[in-house]
């Protein structure tokens, strides 16, 4: 398998960033998302400018693997908590972690997850949340070996379309 090579992402990848996010997004749950909703979240929450605007943010962290010809092939972003109900002092949020599938199931997700830990001591996080669709059993599977645990749940908007979604903490300390 092409290795990954890690590093912060910058303000030039915000493009990267948005193909990136919108074939995994599609990948992964085109087989129960509608066509029409999933294009419109697309356009919205993948977009080159959303990306621009994430990574101009001093509070978000977007973490991108490129293979070393410079191929983006996965990223992880973490920003600050967004579920105000279920959080407490110091939580923050893995928004995403996306990864190609032919990268999947040889420990690059784990390796990006440690480096997601990693942002999560340096921003002296006490808790990381997530969200995940519940009907993704295989990212269920991969937080929980993790040490994530159920904590609530949320609703999550592909255009006009409400999936439920759980959201899962894992302690820092």
């Amino acid at each position: 398998m092409t290795p990954i090579i890690w590093r912060d992402a910058n303000v030039g990848d915000a493009e990267a960033l948005a193909y990136l996010g919108a074939a995994t997004f599609m990948a992964t749950f085109a087989f129960d998302h509608p066509g029409q909703p999933m294009m419109e979240h697309l356009r919205q929450e993948h977009s080159a400018e959303y990306y621009a605007q994430a990574l101009c943010d001093p509070a978000t962290d977007i973490l991108m693997g490129e293979t070393p010809l410079g191929a983006p092939v996965g990223y992880a972003m973490i920003t600050p908590a967004a579920h105000r109900e279920l959080q407490q002092d110091c939580d923050i949020e893995l928004k995403r972690i996306y990864l190609l599938g032919p990268w999947q199931g040889s420990g690059n997700g784990k390796g990006l997850l440690e480096l997601v830990f990693a942002v999560a001591e340096k921003r002296r996080a006490k808790r990381l949340l997530l969200s995940v669709y519940e009907k993704n059993v295989r990212a269920i599977g991969f937080y929980e070996r993790a040490g994530f645990a159920a904590i609530g749940e949320t609703v999550f908007m592909v255009g006009q379309v409400p999936f439920r979604d759980l959201v899962y903490a894992r302690n820092m300390d």
